[in-house]
């Protein structure tokens, strides 16, 4: 590739809010690339993990496929995970605090991190860091010199704080420090280039000021576009319910796909898949003319993302669970069995056998109409089973439960 479709390439798909910006990092990005021409030498390209969660889900591959394009050309990928940064809670796109995690809990929400990651990134050009390694060695004379880099007024124009801080909601002083620590990974780790997810770009930033400040030269961000979730508007995560795990089995990751809205198919399109430019093109004309049915552009969309993530060969029988399923509405082969005790209401039994993950959950299941028992609505929060018969618990639409009768 010569230098020019190396950058098209690598900026292609990056959102910054602001046409001056994007061209200001795509030429540092063609000068970096022809300094490592010259000297045989990697980039130096990053990107960071928070594992607040143990599962790795399709909005986090976005960042890792732009990884994955600077590996293809020769470059060194840095995944980073967060051991650290999840214990402080990243403010972006918040507005109230994240929930506080402990040292434990982050440990064992990473230790799977790296097997799904490889999933799309190449092993042999890895290199996988914990940030624990060089922030929890800051001293408080090198942390008060990190902070004075920045100002009060800088944290404050930023959307989710200034909105926070107009309606007197708290803004707690560890949320400013996030913003400091991240940027300090960009200095140990000499990085040359950083992704991120758009709502990142100021914490970003930081990291490159930080490098100005240790006479480094500051890296370029490339900021992608944020991946909405099977509801379709709000964006993917694992605290709204929404998010399509890349180890979820693949009839669940195949369902999960056929449930999003035909309006969210183009985000997934651009930002999930491995299609080119040209054939996204064309599957985007074909659904806005209507040439092709919404439904077969989101089965191919279904089996091209569990073919990623599972190979070819377990499309098919994903296929086949899901027309049995949810097209000729018949039951899973397998079922989950759940031993149901007398006077149990279906509220708990939902929460205890994984099918909600909490009561409040489960009644707003019950309110929407997305709990049957034996094909009947269920509404009534303080229903009881029959204890009895065996009967089949439908939760939304993918989880099936056999409640067998204890005794």
């Amino acid at each position: 590739m010569s230098i020019d479709e190396q950058v098209a390439l690598l900026m292609q798909g990056t959102e910054f809010g602001d046409d001056e910006l994007k061209s200001a990092m795509g030429e540092g990005l063609r000068g970096r690339l022809v300094k490592a021409g010259k000297s045989q030498s990697p980039l130096r390209v990053y990107c960071g993990y928070d594992p607040t969660k143990a599962d790795l889900h399709l909005g986090h591959t976005v960042t890792m496929r732009k990884l994955r394009q600077f590996q293809d050309l020769g470059h060194q990928a840095i995944f980073v995970i967060g051991s650290f940064t999840a214990l402080v809670g990243d403010p972006s796109e918040r507005d109230s605090a994240r929930p506080k995690l402990s040292k434990e809990e982050v440990m064992e929400n990473a230790e799977t991190y790296t097997t799904q990651a490889f999933k799309i990134l190449d092993p042999d050009l890895t290199e996988v860091r914990y940030n624990h390694e060089w922030l929890s060695d800051v001293s408080l004379e090198n942390f008060t010199e990190l902070a004075s880099v920045f100002t009060v007024q800088q944290f404050l124009t930023r959307d989710n704080f200034a909105n926070r801080y107009e309606k007197g909601n708290p803004i707690w002083l560890h949320e400013f420090i996030y913003a400091l620590i991240q940027g300090y990974d960009a200095v140990t780790l000499k990085a040359d280039v950083q992704v991120g997810g758009t709502e990142q770009l100021f914490n970003l930033l930081a990291g490159r000021k930080l490098q100005e400040a240790r006479g480094l030269p500051p890296q370029i961000a490339l900021t992608m576009p944020i991946l909405v979730g099977t509801d379709g508007h709000m964006r993917m995560a694992k605290s709204t319910g929404n998010y399509i795990g890349i180890d979820e089995d693949p009839e669940e990751m195949y369902g999960k796909v056929m449930s999003i809205p035909d309006s969210a198919m183009p985000n997934y399109f651009r930002l999930v898949t491995r299609w080119t430019p040209q054939e996204i093109e064309e599957l985007e004309r074909a659904l806005e003319s209507g040439d092709a049915h919404p439904r077969d552009l989101k089965m191919r969309l279904a089996r091209e993302i569990v073919g990623a993530y599972h190979g070819d060969a377990a499309v098919e029988p994903a296929e086949e669970a899901f027309r049995r399923v949810f097209q000729e509405r018949g039951i899973p082969e397998e079922l989950q069995e759940y031993q149901l005790k007398q006077g149990e209401r279906l509220v708990d039994v939902m929460v205890a056998s994984g099918a909600a993950s909490s009561k409040s959950e489960a009644r707003r299941l019950m309110d929407q109409g997305g709990v049957r028992l034996d094909d009947e609505v269920i509404k009534d929060i303080n229903f009881i089973p029959d204890h009895g018969e065996s009967q089949i618990l439908r939760v939304g639409k993918r989880k099936f439960i056999m409640l067998v009768s204890q005794g």
